[in-house]
């Protein structure tokens, strides 16, 4: 579908029709809704004939809905848009499609999450143009593709409609790769598996940000997480950048983050990017607090060992950090969970968490057919996925999944599981190996080294009162460690899977191992 939404987008723009992108409200959907935007720019709309609309989750809900279409058409109602871009959402949104072809509004979906399902079969919207991997029958290899990864796909083939038309040549055509910082973010924070594509798109917007080329907004939420883009890693992307994105979409606006992404003013840039740090941190202690709640309300059931998927919910929960919880659940106890919490409009908004081997949207689809009625709304993928249920239905939610999860999951995959490169020699214990290292691009489905040695562990504390601190013997050698979330002392002698990382204090460097798990 991208060549057909080149020609769509460049009669647009030679038209001057109004484009509204509907972003959704993740770090993916704002890249992808920044990267839309300004692209359409750079390949010639003017920007008054550009607009957005973001979901609110607690109102909206997820997706290219009716009310959405209707509050694009309201910000404008003497110039409502000619064509709604749908980013990172749209492929499951029939009724939504629908509504703006009942109002005369065009609509290009551009996607990569799965479509919605009927009695076994797929369903598309009747959009004007589809542009999704996963649709059925799409050739383009990388399946894995993110909601801000297809946009990119989109502008490129724009552009090559354009240059057809000669509204410029291939030397003077406009560069898309200055939005591959936008790419890279989105790609990463989304968590979906680096491909060679991917891992392509997310190097060349690295190597971008480390020479100093990146947008006002980036340099400023590198800024605001006290990283160094210099030395910026796939992991920044993941635990710095993205979650302050993120914060902003799960307790207020996400308009507050893509307006970050599309300023060019660094001193805006700036103060949009102190507002999400500071949103960031609100996550954080209302994330910890859900997360010692799940703990306690699984600890109340006196269970000898967890179910085979696990449900939880309170009312103390907040909608806004339901997947947080659910995968830090999830990472505990190796099982999948679902986590739910009250919306606005009264009924349980439910957000999962999976492991490998259980698919989880698969699952939500068997628990609608064997439950007629329980699901309001579903959708996701193997790993992840949400849903909405009536209050009342909830202990029959439980009840489905874990029958589900004891149908599908046997002891092996059940047992946790971590694969290490094992063990490393005394010669690469350097910081020129955690240098090199550090410079690829690690992630889902290709993740970094992880090395496993016998040590013998020396002193132990623990920092902030949930980090154990380690001196421990490796090899003959002395070294530092630390375990991120172990507050356990270990015993005298373990097996330990690692990674290596800087531990950098008043200007030295010393290389410490970070703990993965031992035994």
């Amino acid at each position: 579908g991208a060549a057909e939404a080149g020609v769509l987008l460049a009669d647009a723009l030679a038209a001057g029709r109004r484009l509204c992108e509907v972003a959704d409200y993740d770090c993916d959907g704002a890249t992808a809704c920044a990267v839309a935007i300004r692209g359409l720019a750079m390949l010639g709309a003017r920007r008054e004939t550009l607009s957005y609309v973001v979901p609110d989750r607690a109102i909206h809900g997820y997706g290219l809905t009716p009310a959405i279409v209707d509050l694009a058409r309201a910000q404008s109602l003497s110039n409502p848009p000619d064509l709604l871009v749908t980013v990172d959402n749209g492929i499951a949104s029939l009724a939504g499609v629908l509504h703006a072809r009942e109002l005369g509004i065009g609509v290009l979906v551009t996607d990569h999450h799965l479509p919605a399902l009927e009695d076994g079969v797929v369903v598309l919207p009747q959009a004007d143009v589809i542009v999704n991997p996963n649709q059925p029958g799409c050739p383009f290899e990388s399946k894995a593709l993110a909601g801000v990864g297809v946009m990119f796909y989109v502008l490129l083939a724009t552009r090559a409609e354009l240059r057809t038309r000669g509204a410029f040549d291939a030397a003077s055509q406009p560069r898309l790769d200055a939005l591959l910082d936008l790419v890279a973010l989105g790609t990463v924070a989304d968590v979906v598996r680096l491909d060679a594509n991917n891992r392509r798109l997310v190097a060349q917007g690295l190597k971008r940000i480390r020479a100093g080329r990146m947008q006002a907004g980036i340099a400023a939420l590198f800024s605001a997480a006290g990283r160094d883009p210099r030395k910026a890693a796939a992991f920044d992307f993941g635990f710095a950048l993205g979650p302050r994105i993120n914060a902003a979409g799960r307790l207020a606006d996400m308009t507050l983050g893509i307006e970050c992404l599309l300023t060019d003013d660094a001193e805006r840039a700036a103060q949009l990017a102190a507002q999400l740090d500071a949103i960031n941190r609100e996550r954080r202690e209302l994330e910890s607090g859900m997360r010692e709640q799940a703990e306690a309300t699984l600890a109340a059931l006196h269970l000898e060992a967890p179910p085979a998927a696990v449900s939880l919910f309170d009312e103390g929960f907040h909608e806004g950090v339901v997947g947080i919880v659910a995968g830090r659940v999830k990472d505990r106890l190796h099982r999948p969970t679902f986590v739910f919490a009250r919306g606005g409009d009264g009924a349980l908004k439910g957000s999962g968490r999976s492991i490998p081997g259980f698919h989880l949207r698969d699952a939500l689809d068997l628990v609608s057919k064997r439950e007629p009625g329980l699901l309001q709304r579903f959708g996701g993928h193997a790993m992840a996925a949400g849903c909405t249920i009536d209050p009342a239905g909830f202990e029959r939610f439980e009840g489905a999944l874990r029958r589900v999860g004891e149908e599908w999951l046997d002891a092996a995959t059940l047992t946790r599981t971590l694969r290490t490169d094992g063990p490393l020699g005394v010669e690469w214990f350097n910081a020129e190996t955690v240098s090199v290292l550090d410079g690829q691009v690690w992630g889902q489905g290709f993740e970094a080294p992880v090395f496993c040695d016998e040590v013998q562990v020396l002193q132990q504390r623990l920092v902030g009162e949930k980090h154990m601190k380690l001196r421990v013997r490796h090899a003959g050698e002395l070294r530092d460690a630390i375990w991120f979330g172990r507050a356990e002392p270990l015993p005298d002698k373990v097996r330990m899977a690692y990674r290596l990382s800087l531990d950098e204090w008043n200007g030295r460097q010393r290389v410490q191992m970070v703990v993965e798990a031992a035994e």
